[in-house]
C-alpha cells in the first residue's frame, strides 16, 4: 500500500503518529520540527504533552491500516521497547535472568511500518542488531549533557549522516567500583552515581516529566527535531523539483 505524503501547507502541519510514545521525549522533537502529533502507548502517560491514546501500538497500527485512518498521517516514528537484546539487558542485567527475556516487537513493527506505506523511522540503542543503523545521533552533537547514542532505521526516505562529535570526557557514575567524573550524566539505571532527576531533566532538555522511568527511557528532543526536520526538507525538495 502506498499513497501520497499528506504534507500540508499555511497554518497546517503534517501528522505524526508516535508508537510505544513513553513520555513524548521524542513526540516534543517532532512538534518543535513542524508535525502535530499522536501519541499510542500500553501503559498510561499523564505527562505526555500531546493527544494520545492507551493501547497497545501495533494493535492501534494494524486497526488504523484496516480502517484507512492511517492516511490522515505523513509520518510514523516508532521506538519498540529495547530491552530485548540491548547491550545492557545482555550484559550488565544477564546475571539477574533479564537477558533475552523479553519479546523483540522490532521485526513485527516493521511489518506493519512496511504495510502503512508512510516513510518511519524505528529508533533502538546501540546494541541492537534487529535494525538497519542508516542514522546515528549522539547528545554531543547538540551539546547535551548526554552521550546516549541512538541508532534509526529510515523506512521510504533517507537522509546523510551528520559527523559524529568527539566527546568531551566520560559519563560520571561508578564503573567496576571505581567513581569517575565526567561532562555527561547516565541516563539510565537508578545505581550509585547516577543523577537526580533534575540533572536528567537539564541534560535532555526535557521538562514535562519528573519520573525517572519516563526520563531514562526517553531520547533527547533535539534527536528528532533534527530528524523531523531533515524529513521535511526532503519532501519540500522534492515538492520544488517535481
Amino acid at each position: 500500500m502506498t499513497h501520497p505524503i499528506p504534507i500540508r501547507r499555511d497554518d497546517q502541519r503534517p501528522r505524526l503518529l508516535d508508537l510505544f510514545s513513553c513520555a513524548g521525549g521524542a513526540a516534543m522533537g517532532y512538534h518543535r520540527a513542524g508535525f502535530d502529533v499522536t501519541g499510542v502507548d500500553i501503559a498510561p502517560r499523564p505527562n505526555y504533552p500531546f493527544p494520545m491514546q492507551q493501547a497497545d501500538a501495533l494493535e492501534h497500527l494494524a486497526a488504523l491500516i484496516i480502517s484507512g485512518e492511517i492516511e490522515r498521517y505523513a509520518f510514523v516514528h516508532a521506538s519498540p521497547p529495547c530491552q530485548h537484546g540491548c547491550a545492557l539487558t545482555v550484559g550488565t542485567n544477564r546475571s539477574q535472568g533479564w537477558g533475552r527475556t523479553h519479546v523483540d516487537l522490532v521485526a513485527p513493527t516493521r511489518t506493519l511500518l512496511d504495510a502503512t506505506g508512510l516513510p518511519y523511522v524505528i529508533e533502538q540503542p546501540n546494541g541492537r542488531a534487529e535494525i538497519r543503523k542508516d542514522l546515528t545521533l549522539c547528545g554531543e552533537m547538540f551539546g547535551l549533557g548526554v552521550i546516549r547514542h541512538r541508532n534509526f532505521e529510515l523506512g521510504r526516505w533517507t537522509t546523510v549522516q551528520p559527523a559524529h562529535v568527539a566527546h568531551r570526557g566520560r559519563v560520571r557514575g561508578y564503573r567496576h567500583g571505581r567513581f569517575y567524573d565526567g561532562p555527561y550524566v547516565a541516563a539510565y539505571g537508578n545505581g550509585g552515581g547516577k543523577p537526580s532527576v533534575r540533572e536528567l531533566q537539564d541534560a535532555m532538555d526535557i521538562t514535562w516529566t519528573d519520573i525517572r522511568e519516563e526520563l531514562t527511557e526517553a531520547i533527547p528532543p533535539a534527536y528528532s527535531q533534527w530528524i523531523g526536520s531533515a524529513f521535511l526538507a526532503s519532501v519540500h525538495s522534492l515538492g520544488a523539483a517535481a
